[in-house]
C-alpha cells in the first residue's frame, strides 16, 4: 500500500505545471565557459568559470575567465555549456576589456535566452541572487573531466547589497551572495531575475574576517556592451515579487467590487428616488384628473337638474312637447353627470413605471474597435525582462486582431495563446473590448515545458482570422490545452490601456 501511494504521489507530481520562477527562468540563460589548453595534441591546461547570454548567441563572462583564449587563441579552446539540453558549443572572444574585467563569447549550434539588465536604483540590503558554477561544488560532485562540459542547472546563493565601490577605477557591488572560484563571469541578480552586476572577486577571511564578493556594476556592464556595438535588454522598473502583484490585483478586484456594489446600491436607490417621485406626480395628475371629473359631472348634473325645472315650467304653461324634449335632455344631462362621476379615474402605484432620464452622449453602450494606441499601466503591471513601449493593434470585427491573426472568444473577451519557434516563452494575449485593456501574460519556461506547449500547438490549426463561430469555439478549446500545461503562476503581466490611434475614445458602436 504505502509504494502504491508513493507511486500516485510521483505521478501526481510530474503532472502538476511547475511554477514559475523569476531566478529559474534566468539561470535558463547562465552558462558555464570553459577553456581547454592543448599544446601538440595534450591539454596542458584546463580552466572554468561562468557567463550569462545577453543575446541568443552572445554571452559575457570575466576577463580573466578566458585570457588565455585571448591570448593564445590557437592553443585555447573556449567551450559554452547551457544550463539545458545535452551538448556543449565551441565558442570565441568577440570583445575583451581588460580593465573592466569584461569579455563578450559568440557561438551557434543553440539559442539561449537572454537576460535583462535592469538600470534602477539600488538599495543597501536589498535581495541579491548569485547564479554560476562555483569551483568547490564541481570538485565535490564532478566524477570525470566530462562532467564539466555537461549541462546542469546553475547554483544558487543568496544575499544582501553592501554598496557601491571602486576597484582599480571601475564601478563594483558590494555583496554577501556566497560565491566562490568558478562563479567567475556569473550574473548577480534581483529577486526578479535581472542582472545587477558580472560576479568577478572574493575578498579572503583569512583570519575570520566576512566574506564579501564584489561584481562589476551593471553600469559598467552596459557601457562595455555599447562598445562592442552589442544591443542589450534593460528594465528600470522596480521589482515586484508575484505575491505582490497578485495580492495588489486582489486588493484592485476587490475595490473593483466595492465600487461596484456602491454604484448598485447607488442606482438602485436612484431608481427607488426616481419611483417615489414619478408616483407623487402620478397621484398629483390622478387627483387632479379626479376632481376635474367630478367637477365636470356637478356642472352636467346642475345643468340637467336646471333641465328638468324648466321643462316643469313648460309642462306649467302646458307646452307639453317642449317639456318632454327638455326634460329628456335634462335626464340626460345627469346620466352623462352619473357616469362622469362613476369614471373619474383611480390611482394603483403598481402601475406607474418611471420615464428613464436621457443618458448622456458618449455613454452609450460601446466597445473598442479599429486602430488602437495601447500604453502600459505600471501600477497595474509586473515586469522583470520586457520592454514597455506602446502596442499598436487594429481590433477587427470577430476578433481579427491586426488583420491577420485571429484570437477566440473567451467570455466577452477575445483570447490568443502564442508559442514561439525560437523564443522561450508563452504569452497569453487578452483583450477585454469593453474596458479597451490589452493584456500580455508572459511564461518563461524551461525547454522541457517549451517542447510540450509546442507539441500542444500543433493541434491548433486556425492561423489566419476566419469569420466561422465553429473554427473559433475549436480554437478556444485547442488554446485551453495549453493553458493548462502552464505554470499557475506567471512570470510577467504587462496590462495596457488601450485609446484610438487619433487620440479619440477607443470606441465604436458595439451594435450596427
Amino acid at each position: 500500500m504505502r509504494r502504491l501511494l508513493i507511486v500516485v504521489a510521483l505521478l501526481f507530481a510530474w503532472a502538476a505545471p511547475a511554477h514559475a520562477d523569476d531566478i529559474s527562468a534566468s539561470a535558463r540563460g547562465v552558462v558555464r565557459i570553459v577553456t581547454i589548453a592543448v599544446v601538440d595534441d595534450e591539454v596542458v591546461g584546463f580552466g572554468h568559470g561562468s557567463g550569462f547570454a545577453v543575446a541568443p548567441n552572445r554571452v559575457v563572462t570575466n576577463a580573466h575567465v578566458v585570457d588565455l583564449a585571448s591570448r593564445y587563441p590557437d592553443n585555447v579552446v573556449i567551450g559554452v555549456v547551457p544550463s539545458e539540453g545535452d551538448k556543449s558549443y565551441q565558442g570565441k572572444v568577440i570583445k575583451i576589456d581588460q580593465a573592466r574585467d569584461l569579455a563578450l563569447i559568440e557561438f551557434t549550434g543553440v539559442r539561449l535566452p537572454p537576460l535583462t539588465l535592469f538600470g534602477g536604483r539600488i538599495s543597501d540590503g536589498d535581495s541579491l541572487v548569485a547564479l554560476g558554477y562555483p569551483g568547490n561544488v564541481d570538485i565535490a560532485t564532478a566524477r570525470s573531466a566530462a562532467d564539466f562540459i555537461k549541462p546542469q542547472s546553475p547554483v544558487r546563493s543568496q544575499g544582501g547589497f553592501a554598496g557601491l565601490r571602486q576597484l582599480s577605477g571601475v564601478s563594483v557591488l558590494l555583496h554577501t551572495a556566497s560565491i566562490a572560484r568558478g562563479n567567475s563571469g556569473g550574473p548577480l541578480l534581483d529577486r526578479c531575475g535581472r542582472v545587477l552586476g558580472v560576479n568577478s572577486a572574493i575578498t579572503h577571511n583569512d583570519e575570520g574576517d566576512s566574506t564579501f564578493a564584489f561584481a562589476i556594476a551593471g553600469s559598467e556592464l552596459a557601457a562595455f556592451l555599447g562598445e562592442a556595438k552589442q544591443p542589450f535588454a534593460t528594465v528600470d522598473i522596480p521589482c515586484t515579487s508575484v505575491e505582490e502583484q497578485m495580492a495588489q490585483e486582489r486588493s484592485a478586484d476587490e475595490k473593483a467590487r466595492l465600487a461596484a456594489d456602491e454604484a448598485s446600491r447607488a442606482n438602485a436607490a436612484r431608481a427607488e428616488a426616481e419611483r417615489d417621485d414619478a408616483i407623487t406626480q402620478a397621484r398629483n395628475r390622478a387627483e387632479t384628473a379626479r376632481e376635474n371629473y367630478m367637477a365636470g359631472a356637478a356642472v352636467l348634473l346642475v345643468l340637467g337638474a336646471l333641465a328638468v325645472g324648466g321643462a316643469g315650467l313648460l309642462l306649467s304653461r302646458e307646452r307639453k312637447r317642449e317639456a318632454i324634449w327638455v326634460a329628456a335632455g335634462g335626464g340626460v344631462l345627469m346620466l352623462g353627470a352619473a357616469a362622469l362621476f362613476l369614471s373619474r379615474p383611480g390611482f394603483d402605484e403598481a402601475t406607474v413605471v418611471p420615464v428613464p432620464k436621457a443618458v448622456a452622449a458618449g455613454t452609450t453602450s460601446t466597445a473598442a474597435q479599429g486602430k488602437l494606441v495601447c500604453t502600459l499601466v505600471p501600477e497595474r503591471s509586473r515586469v522583470i525582462v520586457s520592454p514597455t513601449d506602446k502596442v499598436d493593434l487594429d481590433i477587427g470585427e470577430d476578433g481579427c486582431i491586426n488583420g491577420r491573426t485571429q484570437y477566440a472568444e473567451s467570455g466577452t473577451h477575445w483570447q490568443r495563446i502564442l508559442v514561439p519557434d525560437q523564443e522561450a516563452n508563452v504569452s497569453v494575449l487578452d483583450f477585454d473590448p469593453a474596458t479597451a485593456t490589452y493584456t500580455n501574460t508572459r511564461y518563461l519556461l524551461s525547454s522541457e515545458q517549451m517542447k510540450q506547449a509546442r507539441a500542444l500547438r500543433k493541434g491548433v490549426p486556425l492561423k489566419e482570422c476566419s469569420s466561422d463561430q465553429a473554427k473559433r469555439a475549436e480554437l478556444a478549446t485547442q488554446q485551453q490545452s495549453i493553458r493548462t500545461a502552464l505554470p499557475p503562476v506567471y512570470n510577467e503581466k504587462l496590462v495596457y490601456r488601450c485609446s484610438a490611434s487619433d487620440g479619440t475614445a477607443a470606441t465604436t458602436p458595439a451594435t450596427k
